[in-house]
């Protein structure tokens, strides 16, 4: 029995020195759990202000050109010359193509030839003269000549004839004369007028051919840059074969899509910035020029459009646009530094220092305005937040609070 008692003395040694180790173990690690316990952190914080805000509305939209037109040929013909190409700026009027004019001159000179026969015929010297009295044209002159003569004629042999010295034979006849002259006279006044209106035919006629000659100079509409030709010299062209496709682009139009709850904050004539990748520094400024009087049932979105000054050409028609436009809704909202707010796990939360401790909040923000971002929910005017050291905070974690402007940390 002692020989046993002297062999089980080791194994009750080594439990003993077991049972210390782990004692001394666990409180080694107890400082680690009581995390609190350790130093305050040292934050800066910001309070909650309340301010005055003017309200904005942002969008992505499209940037459209003022103005964009397909030039088409306005008469048939062989093309001869072709002025301009892509991208090439034209002023108005311009001349962009010519088209082979030779049928259209001598159209115009036939017609010419027919207003000039009839403007003898009514006796007018040149286009722009009117007949000012039916009577005092040559072939009414002529006409009513013959009637006179005829009615003084019939009147003698009537005078004759009741004096007992003509014949009847001869009153008959001068009279029969007297009223074929008399609708010779009606028939004349008729055929005049309807000559008169035939040179009014003859005139609109001969302007229309006169302006299908003009057509043959295909000039600009306006001044722009050509986006696109499609004509070649010695190509046979008809009526309305495109030849040119011309885009104004000073001022450009920004086409944006606006929440409908923001229907009441936009209006006609407010300012608006306009930033685009091309040139990430700069702000092009415009006003608000259209309002669609709908909403998009799909989207609840409503359309806007706005002109912005683009006088050397660096927006272009078909770019993305942001837009920034701002209205005159005006508000007292909460605000906090941007830097304040820590997104953890989907939510943006921010830390309110009180009473040396913190509290962590989950808040829903609003919009930004530069440095600082707008809370909706979640924290109160006046109270602190941590704006710094904001990784290592967490629920009653000990702060020290420092002092100083926040730009210094």
């Amino acid at each position: 029995m002692l020989g046993l008692a002297t062999k089980m003395k080791p194994i009750g040694f080594l439990v003993a020195t077991a049972v210390l180790v782990s004692t001394a173990a666990c409180n080694r690690s107890q400082p680690v759990r009581a995390k609190h316990d350790s130093e305050p952190v040292a934050v800066r914080v910001a309070p909650v202000v309340t301010r005055g805000i003017q309200r904005t509305v942002e969008s992505v939209g499209t940037l459209y050109p003022y103005e964009e037109v397909i030039v088409s040929a306005e008469v048939e013909g062989r093309v001869e010359e072709v002025r301009f190409d892509l991208g090439d700026a034209v002023r108005e009027g311009e001349v962009l193509v010519r088209i082979s004019e030779e049928e259209q001159r001598y159209l115009v000179a036939q017609t010419e030839a027919q207003l000039r026969q009839a403007l003898e015929r009514l006796g007018l010297k040149d286009e722009s003269d009117r007949v000012r009295d039916i009577r005092e044209t040559p072939e009414v002159r002529r006409a009513q000549a013959e009637l006179f003569d005829a009615e003084q004629r019939y009147k003698r042999v009537r005078e004759l004839v009741d004096q007992g010295i003509g014949s009847q034979q001869d009153l008959d006849q001068a009279q029969a004369r007297y009223k074929a002259m008399q609708a010779a006279y009606d028939a004349t006044l008729n055929q005049t007028r309807n000559l008169i209106q035939q040179v009014e035919q003859f005139k609109a006629s001969l302007q229309l051919q006169r302006k299908r000659l003009r057509d043959t100079s295909v000039r600009a509409p306006f001044s722009a840059y050509v986006k696109e030709r499609q004509v070649t010299v010695g190509q046979y062209v008809r009526v309305n074969a495109p030849l040119f496709s011309l885009v104004k682009t000073d001022p450009i139009r920004l086409r944006a899509e606006i929440p409908e709850r923001m229907a009441p904050w936009t209006q006609v004539g407010q300012s608006s910035e306009v930033f685009v990748e091309a040139y990430p520094e700069r702000r092009f400024q415009g006003r608000v020029w259209r309002i669609s009087p709908t909403v998009d049932q799909s989207k609840r979105t409503f359309l806007v459009e706005a002109l912005i000054q683009n006088p050397g050409g660096e927006l272009k028609p078909g770019s993305y646009a942001k837009v920034r436009i701002r209205t005159n809704k005006v508000e007292q909202i909460h605000l906090i530094p941007a830097r304040a707010v820590n997104y953890v796990l989907g939510t943006n939360k921010v830390y309110a220092v009180r009473g040396g401790t913190v509290e962590p909040r989950e808040v829903k923000l609003g919009d930004r305005f530069d440095q600082e971002v707008e809370v909706v929910e979640g924290v109160r005017p006046g109270e602190q937040v941590a704006v710094t050291q904001l990784a290592r905070l967490e629920s009653g974690a000990p702060v020290r609070v420092l002092e100083g402007p926040l730009h210094s940390q």
